[in-house]
């Protein structure tokens, strides 16, 4: 499924969650300079791809519409399948947590932290 560009708060505030993406794999891309080894020119647009869901999740929980860490965990299990070291998620979720709290969206932020410190590491 594509991402969205933006998510939508429960009080109607629209966020948007394709730049945040980007400033999430640039700041990944920084601490785990061996994706482009691994995976080649695709690791970002899929970096870029799987953030934009994750903070999708993260502003549909805040709206009390999905559970973050339910979907955290399933992303988790499909890369780990996928022999991603799936212990990096709980890494890029807490850049996001950064990243959303540095725009101030505080309760996102808080979100995300929260979900990270759940997953295996």
């Amino acid at each position: 499924m594509s991402p969205p560009d933006r998510a939508r708060l429960g009080d109607g505030r629209d966020i948007d969650v394709a730049e945040p993406a980007r400033d999430i794999c640039r700041r990944y891309g920084e601490e785990f300079p061996d994706e482009r080894d691994r995976y080649g020119e695709a690791w970002m647009p899929w970096c870029h791809h799987d953030n934009q869901h994750i903070l999708n999740w993260a502003v549909e929980a805040v709206s009390g519409l999905t559970d973050l860490e339910a979907q955290l965990r399933w992303l988790h299990g499909v890369l780990a399948a996928r022999g991603f070291p799936a212990e990096r998620v709980a890494r890029d979720v807490a850049i996001a947590a950064d990243v959303m709290r540095e725009r101030g969206e505080e309760a996102i932020a808080e979100r995300l932290a929260a979900a990270a410190a759940s997953l295996p590491r």
